[in-house]
């Protein structure tokens, strides 16, 4: 069984390990934060920034019935604006976890998407995946970063545990 205690601890880790590496991208000159690199399914750094802040937007929507409105990455067009979407989602998925108890956390959902799909997921499940797709794609800014000549410092998790 999982806890709220445990989740609230990770998203808060992961978010301060995102701080590190936003901290790094605001180095980054305009150009360099959109560029186009070849190889990685979001090709700049700001769409992949911004797809990890959708990520949790999403599903946090789901799972409290919502519909989501994904943000476009073109409107984030600065490490300043990425802040700004991630302290809103922090801030909805803190609001969520407030709602829950160690018991609702562990329960089955039912998920309906916008296409007419239901699945059935807790929302410890999810939230495990949101904070896991995160590192997915910071592990992706960090190589891109280094394509850009802009290596990034350490920005793993054990440096908040």
């Amino acid at each position: 069984m999982f806890t709220l205690d445990a989740i609230r601890k990770f998203h808060g880790w992961t978010h301060a390990s995102l701080d590190l590496l936003l901290d790094h991208l605001s180095a980054l000159s305009p150009g360099e934060y959109v560029r186009e690199l070849p190889g990685f399914g979001r090709g700049s750094v700001r769409d992949q920034v911004v797809h990890i802040f959708n990520c949790e937007g999403f599903w946090i929507s789901k799972l409290q019935g919502f519909e989501f409105v994904r943000p476009n990455p073109a409107d984030y067009a600065t490490v300043a604006d990425a802040r700004r979407l991630r302290q809103e989602f922090t801030a909805r998925t803190s609001a969520y976890l407030s709602g829950l108890t160690d018991t609702a956390l562990n329960i089955d959902t039912e998920l309906r998407f916008s296409d007419g799909d239901i699945d059935i997921r807790t929302p410890a499940l999810i939230l495990h995946h949101v904070l896991t797709h995160a590192f997915h794609h910071k592990g992706q800014i960090v190589a891109m970063c280094r394509l850009l000549g802009h290596p990034a410092p350490d920005t793993d998790l054990n440096q908040f545990t």
